[in-house]
């Protein structure tokens, strides 16, 4: 009984894969459902329609969680990573892990009164803090010059607007 737990629990590990292509699958039906049950007036439809791309991304990720199921089932298996040289022995770095966590909860937190710019600002920067950058002369500049590049683009070019805070009447 315990060699063919064995068997069954190694030939399950080399088909490991089939896991995404189950969650692949999950989220085609998930995107699917939303997009069919969309509630679109049609005097808002423009030639394309809000449902399209969804609809084709949603059939997109079914496509290829069965093209997926269907290499595994044959044989196929994914490459191992070779790009980065990762011990696996080592600890994870729950130090990192953490300060980015709460860079970017603060960010959420201070966007509203802050606004995009500064919160922004902040988030660039605790982030290459976070990440191991030290230069204090340079980072918060850089991430000055990120946030204001980046709610320029967002609020004048995409037509995205994000609040601007208490810089609101400078920009």
């Amino acid at each position: 009984m315990r060699a063919w737990l064995s068997l069954r629990s190694q030939k399950l590990y080399q088909r490991s894969e089939l896991g995404v292509s189950v969650v692949l699958l999950a989220l085609g039906v998930l995107v699917l459902t939303d997009a069919l049950t969309m509630d679109v007036d049609i005097a808002q439809r423009g030639p394309v329609g809000p449902k399209t791309v969804p609809i084709v991304v949603g059939a997109g990720l079914l496509l290829i969680a069965a093209l997926l199921a269907v290499d595994v089932l044959r044989g196929g298996r994914g490459q191992a990573e070779t790009g980065e040289d990762i011990d696996l022995s080592e600890p994870a770095d729950w130090r990192t892990v953490l300060l980015l966590a709460g860079v970017f909860l603060g960010a959420a937190v201070l966007i509203e009164p802050l606004g995009f710019p500064i919160a922004g600002a902040l988030l660039f920067w605790g982030a290459a803090f976070a990440l191991g950058s030290r230069r204090l002369d340079r980072d918060p500049l850089i991430a000055a010059v990120i946030s204001l590049v980046t709610y320029g683009v967002f609020n004048n070019l995409l037509g995205v607007p994000l609040p601007g805070g208490p810089l609101m009447g400078v920009l």
